[in-house]
């Protein structure tokens, strides 16, 4: 499909789903949704955890993917479309699979020269062993965090051996965990955008907690606890090297349409890659829509920008 022939498309915008963030992708998928309908697309909303799902997208000639977290942003998503042969936003199923995968992500965005901060996975077994070994391979406080969950789900930072041992039995066996060390600065995102397949970057968005220990779960629930800064007020330097590894991240990874990765600057002005979000929120005044406001992009526009990257590379996105 060229992107021509998008006015006449049908446009099935897919939200939802059956992740921990499934109100976080419903908010993104009206707000995607009433911009594209309101522009004069045809349009269709689908939610992924509707159980006629998979018939009902095959009606569909490009999907619109506004949605997060497992079973949505980790591939599993983009591979049924692929077999479908349905034209899709966001990243293929390989870059989304890595980039969901925390560990992993650092690894691949470290081979590329992006500074990330250490990390040890933590295993289901042996957790006494594992105390002692995080304790004498990351220097306190350390924060746990689930290797597959976006929204700074599950986090928990720990100031001792003590509260480590005490948290590491409290973690759900069944789930992926890795630990790196809680480091002061500020949190960092920094939204990339492709243009006729081109990636920019966006103006870097700092997040300034008002009421908690670091920007956490429910932190991000609640305005009153955060306020947004952006363009972020750091030193052109600090900025430059914001964008250069955000850039560098995406094509890492092999991301297409557009990607934000998240960082934490520390007080003396070095930012450190924590992880990518392959498909970013998209709410009116969500990181990616405020970053994008700053570059002179309104919403409607950014929807529309979204859209079209659906249709810039033809046939299988690996």
């Amino acid at each position: 499909m060229t992107f021509k022939s998008i006015e006449s498309a049908r446009i099935a915008v897919v939200s939802g789903g059956r992740s921990t963030e499934r109100e976080r992708s419903l908010m993104s998928g009206r707000a995607a949704w009433g911009s594209l309908d309101q522009q004069g697309y045809t349009t269709r909303f689908l939610d992924a955890a509707d159980q006629q799902f998979a018939e009902d997208v095959r009606g569909a000639d490009v999907v619109f993917l506004a949605i997060a977290g497992q079973y949505a942003e980790d591939g599993k998503l983009q591979g049924l479309l692929e077999s479908l042969n349905i034209p899709y936003t966001g990243s293929g199923v390989t870059a989304s699979a890595i980039g969901m995968h925390k560990t992993l992500a650092k690894t691949v965005a470290a081979g590329a020269g992006v500074a990330a901060l250490p990390t040890v996975t933590i295993p289901a077994r042996d957790r006494e062993t594992i105390t002692q070994h995080i304790s004498g391979t990351i220097p306190f406080p350390v924060i746990l965090k689930p290797l597959s969950e976006g929204g700074s789900i599950g986090m928990t930072v720990c100031h001792t051996t003590t509260e480590l041992a005490s948290a590491l039995c409290t973690l759900d066996p069944g789930a992926g965990w890795f630990a790196e060390p809680f480091t002061t600065g500020t949190p960092v995102s920094c939204g990339i955008l492709e243009v006729d397949g081109s990636p920019m970057a966006l103006p870097p968005l700092a997040t300034i907690p008002t009421g908690a220990e670091f920007y956490d779960y429910d932190t991000k629930r609640d305005k009153t606890k955060y306020r947004y800064q952006c363009p972020a007020d750091f030193s052109s330097g600090t900025l430059d090297a914001i964008t250069t590894a955000a850039l560098t991240a995406h094509d890492a990874l092999g991301c297409k349409g557009y990607s934000r990765s998240d960082f934490i600057v520390t007080p003396d002005g070095r930012p450190l890659w924590l992880e990518i979000n392959t498909l970013p929120g998209l709410s009116h005044t969500g990181n990616l829509a405020t970053m994008a406001a700053a570059a002179g992009i309104d919403y409607d526009h950014l929807i529309r920008m979204i859209l079209a990257t659906a249709h810039t590379s033809e046939g299988y996105r690996p």
